[in-house]
């Protein structure tokens, strides 16, 4: 397998290749970590909170995806806020991850700037290094299946019933397609990218998400799809 050092982005999120992710990134971390993108070739990897944690941070779940930043900018001119646009690519696993130089501050806040001041003070004392967690990553092969007409359908109409179950008032049918219609998720040539956005739909949470990411084949990926769309 191919591997790598990446940077490592722990968000309440899960992110499947080639789905768009805008950030507004405010910690003095992240902006340290979104320089070296911006130095280097612009990647980074984004992974959803995992139990446990990494020097008292919050620690990342094993899979994620490599995102690359494609757009940046100073959004108030005064560098206390950065926006950056990414898209996602190939998923990979994490092998080890390396942590911070500097531990989670006690009582810190990320939305202050005495936070922020806490958190350099810490930097200051501790041992030279990046200030983001980071990990040696492989990456994971794309599934190179093609989704059929009739699972797209199959996957559809089980959204459609898991809907009517869970809304509160009686959803027709003809909404719901109107509803796909919107989101550009009617065609009769579905690709990974209509399952995912049609799984994410259909999903209460992150959680819900994290073991469509992990499937290894499109076998395994619809049958998680399909598990979640589910009517229980």
């Amino acid at each position: 397998m191919n591997r790598r050092i990446l940077p490592i982005f722990p968000l309440n999120v899960v992110l499947f290749p080639r789905q768009e992710l805008s950030l507004n990134i405010f910690e003095p971390r992240y902006k340290q970590m979104v320089e070296d993108c911006m130095l280097g070739d612009g990647l980074f990897g984004v992974c959803l909170i995992g139990p446990g944690n990494v020097a008292g941070w919050q620690s990342p779940c094993s899979i994620g995806t490599i995102t690359k930043i494609i757009r940046c900018r100073d959004t108030n001119l005064d560098g206390l806020n950065i926006h950056i646009d990414t898209v996602g690519r190939s998923r990979f696993h994490i092998q080890e991850i390396i942590p911070p130089s500097v531990a989670l501050p006690s009582d810190y806040d990320p939305d202050t700037l005495e936070g922020h001041q806490r958190f350099f003070d810490a930097y200051k004392s501790s041992n030279p290094g990046k200030m983001y967690i980071q990990a040696s990553v492989d990456i994971i092969p794309d599934i190179d299946q093609n989704v059929s007409e009739s699972q797209w359908k199959h996957m559809v109409e089980s959204w459609k019933k898991m809907i009517q179950h869970t809304s509160e008032k009686w959803v027709d049918f003809q909404s719901l397609d109107l509803l796909l219609q919107q989101y550009d998720m009617v065609t009769d040539m579905p690709t990974l990218e209509y399952v995912y956005a049609l799984a994410a739909l259909g999903s209460s949470g992150p959680q819900d998400l994290q073991p469509i990411l992990e499937a290894k084949t499109l076998d395994t990926l619809i049958q998680q799809v399909e598990n979640l769309l589910e009517v229980k």
